[in-house]
Parts: structure tokens; sequence; C-alpha cells
């Protein structure tokens, strides 16, 4: 079978099992979990396969015509290069896990059937959005993952926390995609064509008209889809949704679409300074802002989904400086060990019966209940703290290398601005997360209090997908150099500077979280005598938002003391705390530069329609009615009364005749 045929399959199997699980979930309940994993399965498998075959050498490229359209075509096109072979693979075998993991995640939920249709929907999406050679094909991928987020993030929709946070998701994502249609129609039209490849060779021959209307227009998608400010707002809402759904949606695709897709029309961002100056203040803002934020969250996953926000920034500060190897090695390192802190973090709240790191910190012995989920997450975590020899290190590094190199002036593939605004960033951000990253183990696996429940060990569909997880997370760093002959054969090996620069940030950051939880914990130790037994449901109330699923996935509610919690967030941020913990208030600040504004229009006009131009509709209809009723009157049927007026009208009309024949003969 050819490679363009196995390329065709991988998005078209999982479409297929969505099908068929929609179709036979109800008929057939049987039939769910192996239409939800072996069409997944088989498309990792087939993706692994075409990654092989590409080998990193030419792109392997093909097309047909969709259907004329009069101007500029539209080819289903598939145009798959070292990029996307493996982002393919990332794809594939994150929603395998996602997928093997929510069979007893989600065991007992009477909505499993549509969940699982939806995720293998979703994985075609980002499949499609992956091999697509074509930008309105890809928009179709982009638009049908949006969708699919809308109704995963809602899955447990009787809660107002998730018809919100879904509905938040979308609307927040259209909000970029406006701008961003726009952009590919603009773009598209100065090149005569929607194909990547001939996209490129326009850029190259310096085709564009307008590269920094069209870069900043596409931008604004891009923030939305990968959750970077200002439109970064609903990710940490979305937590609301199942947590497999986070490790499959808010690690490895949808949110990383965005930054694939610049990779991919790097060239075109690269026609213009100012978009690459703009992208890097975005992405700056977005690492430092959302460490702050994620040291604040008493919620794990939220915690987890700001740390998603800040890496995701890091990969766009790597594309910034026009290194996208770099900004694709962090994706697809993020990717895993990020999928198994999210999955990690739904095996705690299945055992813990809690979201609330707050609540998990009054409980003793919580590692020694669920040990593979210590372990693996303790792994995972040492790898989005950067610390070597873990994959997070190299990725990372390689983002800030490339960064270093722009700012002094040994790379001309961006401004220097631009360099120096992502390598400042980048250094500061890495003392932030390896700070939130030691405060949520400490936390969650060093809490002191009531013996945590014990439920026996946890499912193997879930532990199992950790510890595999865990590989990648530990050994893709090493696979650093010959991954470098997938993207453009730049160099993605750690520099000294940047590594004792990173290194260093992220082992201070550590032990002063390390130092401050110390000092909590004695604080807090002075007062446990008062404490008293709560059920973990009433002593997680401080977090920000108990997600929906507790109560649906978990055991019955373990028993922890109230009382104060060691949190060294509190100390390392200050009074700078509440306002982190609340996302800097942006929310509000968007709700009345824009919700309210939107919302008193709507009332103005509201009231224009029902008060002025009801007014006049309504009085058409009164003014025709009381017309019928005057003329109404007049028919008595009486005809003698009507020979009368007949009569009068012909007098009155014979002495006007009369009269206008005497003015006009005088005159």
């Amino acid at each position: 079978m050819s490679t363009t045929t196995l390329a065709v399959l991988v998005p078209l199997l999982p479409f297929l099992g969505a099908v068929a699980g929609l179709l036979l979930g109800r008929s057939a309940p049987g039939f769910v979990r192996p239409l939800a994993i072996l069409p997944t399965l088989a498309a990792a498998v087939l993706a692994v396969t075409v990654a092989v075959r590409q080998g990193g050498g030419q792109p392997i490229s093909t097309a047909t015509e969709l259907t004329p359209t009069g101007s500029v075509p539209i080819d289903l096109s598939l145009y798959i290069d070292g990029f996307a072979a493996l982002v393919a693979v990332l794809v594939g075998v994150v929603a395998t896990c996602v997928q093997l993991y929510s069979t007893a995640y989600l065991r007992e939920d009477p909505r499993y059937p549509s969940y699982a249709a939806l995720v293998s929907l979703f994985t075609s999406a980002m499949l499609l959005v992956v091999y697509s050679g074509d930008l309105m094909v890809l928009l179709v991928g982009w638009e049908v993952m949006g969708i699919c987020s809308y109704f995963l993030v809602g899955h447990y929709w009787e809660t107002e926390a998730a018809r919100s946070a879904s509905l938040k998701a979308f609307l927040v994502t259209k909000l970029g995609d406006v701008p961003f249609l726009i952009g590919l129609f603009a773009l598209a039209t100065d090149a005569g064509s929607f194909r990547i490849t001939k996209i490129l060779g326009t850029v190259a021959a310096g085709g564009l008209d307008h590269p920094t209307l069209i870069a900043l227009l596409l931008l604004a998608g891009v923030a939305g889809k990968s959750a970077q400010f200002p439109l970064h707002t609903w990710l940490p809402d979305a937590m609301a949704g199942p947590t497999p759904v986070s490790a499959l949606i808010h690690a490895a695709t949808m949110v990383a679409a965005g930054v694939y897709f610049v990779a991919r029309l790097l060239p075109v961002f690269a026609a213009s300074a100012a978009a690459l100056v703009v992208m890097a203040a975005m992405a700056a803002v977005t690492m430092v802002g959302s460490a702050l934020a994620a040291l604040a969250q008493d919620d794990i996953k939220r915690v987890l989904a700001y740390s998603t926000i800040g890496q995701l920034a890091y990969m766009t500060g790597a594309l910034a400086v026009g290194d996208r190897g770099a900004a694709v090695f962090h994706l697809l390192s993020h990717g895993a060990f990020k999928a198994l802190l999210f999955l990690g973090a739904g095996v705690i709240i299945h055992a813990a019966g809690t979201n609330s790191l707050a609540a998990m910190s009054r409980m003793d012995g919580l590692a020694k209940r669920i040990p593979d989920a210590f372990w693996t997450m303790t792994i995972a975590l040492l790898a989005l703290a950067a610390i070597p020899p873990f994959a997070g290190f190299f990725s990372k590094e390689a983002v800030l290398v490339a960064a270093e190199q722009t700012a002094t002036g040994h790379s001309d593939l961006a401004p220097a601005t631009a360099g120096w605004l992502v390598l400042i960033a980048g250094v500061l951000t890495a003392l932030l997360t390896a700070a939130y990253a030691a405060r949520l183990w400490l936390m969650a696996f060093r809490g002191r209090g009531a013996a945590a429940p014990d439920h026996g060990k946890e499912p193997f569909a879930m532990t199992g997908v950790l510890w595999l997880l865990a590989i990648p997370s530990v050994a893709f760093g090493l696979a650093a150099d010959s991954i470098a002959d997938w993207f453009d054969g730049r160099a993605l090996t750690p520099a000294l500077a940047t590594s004792v620069l990173g290194t260093g940030a992220a082992v201070i950051g550590a032990m002063l979280t390390y130092a401050l939880w110390q000092r909590a914990n004695a604080k807090t130790a002075a007062g446990v005598g008062a404490a008293v037994a709560v059920p973990a449901a009433v002593a997680a109330a401080e977090s920000a938002a108990e997600t929906p699923e507790v109560a649906e996935v978990t055991h019955d509610h373990p028993a922890v003391p109230a009382g104060p919690a060691a949190d060294p967030g509190k100390a390392l941020l200050g009074p700078l705390y509440p306002h982190a913990a609340d996302g800097f208030h942006l929310d509000a600040v968007y709700d009345r530069l824009f919700v309210r504004p939107v919302r008193g229009a709507a009332g103005l006009v509201r009231f224009l329609d029902r008060e002025v131009v009801d007014t006049y509709v309504r009085g058409a209809g009164s003014g025709t009615r009381l017309l019928g009723g005057l003329v109404r009157r007049a028919q008595t049927g009486n005809v003698q009364s009507y020979l009368s007026a007949l009569l009068a009208g012909a007098v009155v009309l014979a002495i006007a005749t009369a009269v206008l024949a005497n003015v006009n003969a005088g005159s």
C-alpha cells in the first residue's frame, strides 16, 4: 500500500469509528469501546508507518481538485514533511492513550458512547489539520475541533460550570477565528491558491502585498486556538470537562494546532518583522502571566491549564525568533508529559475525591495509595520544570538557545527585540514553572493530616497508560540530534549559557518553594489541634471551582481536617496572590470592556425594536383598522342613502367645476 493511501487512512479511520460509535452507541453498547479504541489505535500505527516511510526526507505531496470555485481553487491535498509526520504520531498515540484511559475513568458514565465518538471525531479533525496541504481543508478540521471541544467540555451539561465553560471556550475561540478566516482569504488572494506549497512559493518570491496585515489577522486565530494572551481565558474554565478530555484537547491537539499552523506557514509571518515582534511580546506576557497564575490555583487541573498556556507561549516564542524546529520539538515533548500530568491528575482526583490541592495537603499518605500516579507524575513534573535529563529540559533549552542567538545577533531570522523578549521571559518563566511544579507535588503528595483513603489499586487501563507516556517524558529529549534532521536541520542541542540560566532558575524556584512550604507547614501545625473532620468536598470549597466530574468519577469523599493549608504560593506571591488566583481579573476586565457594552447595545436594539419599530408596525395596523371602521359605518345597506350621497357628490363636483371655470376666466 502506498504511503499516500496510508496517510489518507490516518484521519479517515477515527472518523469512521466516530460515525459507527454514534450510530451503534444505543443499539449495540458492547461495540462502543472497541469502536473507540481500535480505529484510533490503527490510526496511530499507520501514522508511525507514514513517519518511518517519510523519514524526514522530501515532503510527500499530492493533490486533487476538490471543487471548481471560479477563482481561487480548493484542493484536497496532502503535505507531509517531518513536522507533520511526527506531530501525527503524537496525536495518534495520545488519542489512543486517552481512549484506553477513558474506558476505566468513565466506566459508569451513561454518556460514554457519545463521549468516545466525539473524541474519535476530534482526533480525526486534528489529524486532518496536521496532514492537510490546503488551507481550506485545514480550516474544516480546525472548526470541527472547535465544535467537538464545545461538546466535550460541556460533557457534564447538567452543571452550570460545564455549560458556561463550553460556551466560553466556543465563543472566545470563534472571536479569534473571524480575523483568522479573513487572513486566510487575504493570503489566498495574494498567492492565488490555498495550497501551502504555492503560498510558500509566493512568499519566497516576495509576492505578498500585505504581509503584516495578513500575519496579524492569522495570529488572532492562533491566539484563540492556542490560548495565548489576550484570548487565553477560556482554557482554565475548560477544566470543567472530563480530565481525559483535557489530556487530549489541552495538551497534544487543539491548543497545539495554532502553534503547528504558524510553524507550517512561518515564512508568511517572517515576512513581517513587526508581526514577529508582536508575536514575541504576546508570548512573553503569556509566559510570565500564566506562570504567576498557576502558582495561585487551588484546583489541580487549573494549575495544569495555566501551565499549558505558559508552555504554548514557549512554542510561540520559538516561532517569534524564527525557529520552528525548536517550537515543534517542544510541542512534541510537552504533548507527552502534559498528557501524562492531566491523566495522572485524574487518578489523584479519582482516589482523593477532590480536585483541591488544599484538601490534598491535609491528607497523609496519598502517594502510597496511588504509587503509579506518584512516580509517573514526578517524572512529568521534572520534565515540566526542565530538569535534565528529562524531555522538557532539552526542548525548552532549544527554545532558549534560539532566543539567545536572535538576541545576540547570531541569527537574522527575526529582530533582536523579539529575541530579548523571549529570552528574558523564558528564563523568568523557568523559575516560576519549577516553583508551581514543586508546589503541586508537595501539596498533592506530601500532605499532613488524616490518612488518605485506600480504595485499592487503580484500574490498569489508567495506570498502564501513565507508564506508557512516562517513556517519552524521560527519553524523548535524548533524540534531539536525530529529530533535527526531520525539521530544518538546525541544531536542537542545549548550549552552556542557556542551560546554566534555565536550569539554575529552575533549581532556585524549586528550592525556594520547598523552603516556603516547610515554613508554611510549621505554621499550620501550630493550629492543628483545633481542626475538625469534614468531608473533602466541603474542605475544597475554597477551590476556584470544584469540577463537575468529582461527583461522577470519584469514590466516597474522605474526611479530612479543615483549616489552613500549607501553601507556599501565598508566601511566594504575597499581595499578588489573590489577583493571580483570579487570573489577574481579566474576565472582569473583559466583562466591563466588551460584555456589558454588548449587552447594553443589545438592550438598546431590543428597546428600539419593541418600542419604536413595533409602534410603527402596530400604528399601521391600527390606522388601517380605524379607516376600515369608518368605511364600514357608511355601508348601511339603504339604497336611498347611497343615491342621496351620490347626488350630493355630483352637486359638489358641479359647483367646484363652475367655480374653477370662473376663476380661470377672470385670470
